[in-house]
């Protein structure tokens, strides 16, 4: 009888207790082994250092600015890297007191309060109404938006001016609500033209055979589910109105009336050669506060509506 080798074909012979003849067992051949996957190894390294790099570069003057917030003006100077030796709480008291930062907080929370809301509002229906509606002048409409957004704020400063004074909105809070409401406009129109297209139908058609109108069915129906997008346009806009500098400095020179970017800059400029560091740097802190909260507390609905839509 010939024998095959079994280490080599992996089948092996043997005879029953009967005698019956030969009984063939195959073994499976071994598995090999599989060597980890490098491919991307390299570039991951690299993608990670470079954000590691990038988270250090935005955090590290935050934190700078928040421990020299709790410094005398002596110890900026004189040890701009050591950590305070106490914290000097009174830094916030005089900064909130003395240099009136109360007041520009009051005011920047009023102004870009009610143009969130008006913003939101008017931009909402708009972007609704041209991402559900066919009608004549449609694009012609969206596209203005569009022109908006690339137009240079700048440009219009001056006719803006003479708008403002002839409408007596000059130096009045509601007259730069209403400028900022006109001045966030496009981009809100843009961003929610495209998320509204991304929302089913059924929902809105549903409502209409249940004898909902327009009105009831936007507010109720639609606008909940347009959510996450309402919270990431939002959120941009409360950054852009909340750091706005060159339109309050132009149409809000009353001194009671100015917001926080303004009182930031008179805190810097009003001492003269005796610059308070120490109740500038607080002030600072104290208007960046807002803005991290409001990031670190919606950045899920950010990033859901950023990116909502990109996959069906």
């Amino acid at each position: 009888m010939k024998t095959t080798d079994t280490a080599t074909t992996g089948v092996e012979s043997h005879g029953t207790p009967g005698g019956s003849g030969p009984v063939v067992t195959r073994t499976p051949p071994p598995a090999p082994r599989k060597e980890p996957k490098k491919e991307g190894a390299t570039l991951n390294v690299f993608s990670h250092g470079v954000l590691i790099i990038w988270a250090i570069m935005v955090v590290m003057p935050l934190l700078w600015a928040v421990m020299t917030s709790f410094k005398t003006d002596k110890a900026i100077f004189t040890s701009p890297w050591s950590l305070p030796d106490r914290l000097h709480f009174e830094n916030w008291s005089r900064a909130w007191t003395e240099a009136h930062m109360s007041d520009y907080f009051l005011n920047t929370i009023l102004v870009v309060g009610g143009s969130l809301v008006g913003t939101l509002l008017f931009g909402s229906m708009a972007a609704y109404v041209l991402a559900r509606f066919d009608f004549p002048g449609n694009r012609f409409i969206y596209f203005l938006f569009i022109g908006g957004m690339s137009f240079p704020i700048i440009l219009a400063l001056v006719p803006l001016f003479y708008v403002m004074q002839n409408m007596a909105l000059l130096n009045t809070l509601h007259g730069l609500i209403l400028v900022y409401i006109a001045y966030s406009l496009p981009f809100t129109v843009f961003f929610l033209t495209a998320f509204f297209r991304t929302l089913p139908t059924s929902v809105a058609e549903a409502a209409f055979v249940d004898g909902a109108s327009h009105t009831r069915t936007f507010f109720q129906v639609m606008l909940p589910m347009a959510k996450p997008g309402l919270i990431s346009v939002g959120i941009f806009n409360f950054l852009g109105q909340w750091n706005q500098y060159l339109l309050p400095t132009v149409l809000n020179t009353e001194p009671e009336k100015k917001v926080l970017s303004q009182g930031l800059v008179q805190l810097a400029v009003s001492q003269g050669y005796k610059g308070d560091w120490s109740g500038l740097f607080a002030g600072l802190v104290m208007a960046m506060l807002p803005v991290l909260a409001a990031y670190i507390i919606f950045q899920r609905q950010v990033v859901a509506g950023l990116t909502a839509g990109a996959v069906k």
